[in-house]
């Protein structure tokens, strides 16, 4: 596949690489360009293998190639599969100029990369994203890491993939709860730094959840142009690319309460955004239309706007603490100065996050 108008780019110097997008890239595209060498381990999951694992093997022609299944879910992002990886790796005997090929979603890319980043201290990888949160901001940008009992991606490494290869066909096999899951985090680049799209979303958001392409085509381009734009300004998160975490300081706060098994990580965002939009109301920056809005939004999209039924003030507090966002001691949270404009601060008042937290811990109080 040759970049054309269906192709951006992440620049980051000699790390810089394309995002491709395009209907049918996967089984039709020739990824060898971004191959180092001529081995390759694809890397995906029980579900998403029997779909698309022929097509990924078509996109490496002439290379020798191993593959793994891993389960499937939030809560395996975690040493022991891993530890499945690097046994894979080690076993076949891959070396330093193996290509590490991501085949699935967030958790499968995050793994992955991770895995990259660490064999033999660091072999190429490519995303090749199968749902919409990873082919909007999962794959992009180079984070990569598992997930720790005690809180979510704190083990990592950045890690930059030298190819995003998106093909929006893979929607059409995405589970509803996962597309709505992917939409928190368009939805979110709306929020944070683009008021226009926002509204977009808005008018056209009953289409993107019945799969209209051409829509879904406008959404996923917008979405990567965004963290794009973020990554090349701020790739290892010391200022503007901490944006990014809107809701998930919240939404980190749930999927450690829950295990990583309950909610999807979309679906915790996305009840993650509408607290912090509604703390950044107490605050005095945004006005009620201005939280409808986003609620309403959201609710379309078929996400959670209130946290996990017997989570309390206690749960939210003692987990946001463990945070990468926090300095000091001190907690960091993303809020809305205004919708299309976000800001990473500590100086807000305790007291309005502590109504926030007893708002949506005791909706019925």
């Amino acid at each position: 596949m040759q970049p054309s108008e269906e192709s951006l780019s992440v620049n980051l110097g000699e790390r810089s690489y394309p995002i491709l997008i395009q209907d049918g890239a996967l089984g039709n595209a020739d990824l060898t360009p971004w191959v180092s060498g001529n081995r390759v381990l694809i890397v995906t999951n029980e579900t998403v293998g029997p779909l698309y694992m022929d097509q990924a093997r078509a996109c490496f022609p002439g290379c020798d190639i191993d593959e793994i299944q891993l389960p499937d879910g939030e809560r395996y992002k975690n040493w022991e599969t891993l530890n499945r990886i690097f046994d894979t790796l080690l076993e076949k005997h891959h070396t330093r100029k193996t290509t590490l090929v991501a085949l699935g979603g967030g958790v499968i890319g995050d793994i992955t990369g991770f895995a990259a980043a660490t064999y033999q201290r660091g072999v190429d990888f490519i995303q090749i994203p199968t749902t919409l949160l990873a082919q909007v901001d999962a794959s992009v940008g180079g984070k990569t890491g598992i997930n720790h009992p005690l809180g979510k991606n704190m083990i990592g490494a950045f890690h930059q993939p030298k190819v995003v290869v998106i093909d929006p066909l893979t929607l059409n096999s995405l589970p509803p709860a996962e597309l709505s899951a992917g939409m928190a985090e368009v939805i979110k680049y709306g929020l944070i730094r683009d008021a226009d799209f926002l509204a977009w979303l808005e008018e056209h958001m009953d289409r993107l959840m019945a799969l209209q392409a051409e829509d879904l085509k406008v959404a996923i381009r917008r979405s990567c142009e965004c963290k794009a734009a973020i990554v090349a300004e701020d790739e290892r998160e010391s200022g503007v690319r901490a944006l990014l975490n809107l809701g998930h300081t919240f939404g980190h706060a749930i999927e450690t309460h829950t295990g990583y098994s309950e909610w999807l990580h979309g679906e915790a965002v996305a009840a993650g955004m509408m607290m912090a939009t509604d703390l950044s109301e107490r605050l005095g920056y945004l006005n009620y239309n201005d939280s409808t809005r986003v609620r309403q939004l959201l609710i379309r999209a078929r996400l959670p706007v209130n946290p996990p039924e017997g989570m309390t003030p206690v749960h939210f507090k003692a987990l946001m603490q463990v945070d990468k966002k926090n300095l000091t001691g001190e907690l960091r949270l993303v809020l809305l100065k205004e919708l299309g404009d976000a800001v990473v601060t500590s100086g807000f008042d305790d007291e309005a996050l502590e109504a926030t937290l007893d708002y949506f811990c005791h909706p019925l109080d």
